[in-house]
């Protein structure tokens, strides 16, 4: 069973940056194409961006041009690298495959706050 640690989560002023980082186990993860998801307080969990397996990525309109997903196949991981973080970034982010289809881990807390 596929298990997902998520990381580098914390609190940036507005304009800073941070990388979040997912760890999955399992050698079948680089089949996938995989995602970051994000909740606010109150609201649904909204996909942000997703890797194919091959490399081919799409985002959020929200985050478009800010946000860039990657993965390392070998290591069993993806990234999510957020620049000119926004007030409304504010989140628990979340990676998963594209449809969620893993058991979700814990998340990582993103504050964006001055």
């Amino acid at each position: 069973q596929v298990q997902l640690v998520e990381s580098g989560g914390g609190l940036v002023q507005p304009g800073g940056s941070l990388i979040l980082s997912c760890a999955a186990s399992g050698s079948f993860f680089r089949g996938y194409a995989m995602a970051w998801y994000r909740q606010a307080p109150g609201k649904q969990r909204e996909l942000v961006a997703s890797i194919t397996s091959g490399g081919n990525t799409n985002y959020a309109d929200s985050v478009k041009g800010r946000f860039t997903i990657s993965r390392d196949n070998a290591k069993n991981m993806v990234y999510l690298q957020m620049n000119s973080l926004k007030p409304e970034d504010t989140a628990v982010y979340y990676c998963n495959q594209q449809r969620g289809l893993f058991p979700w881990g814990q998340g990582t807390q993103v504050t964006v706050s001055s």
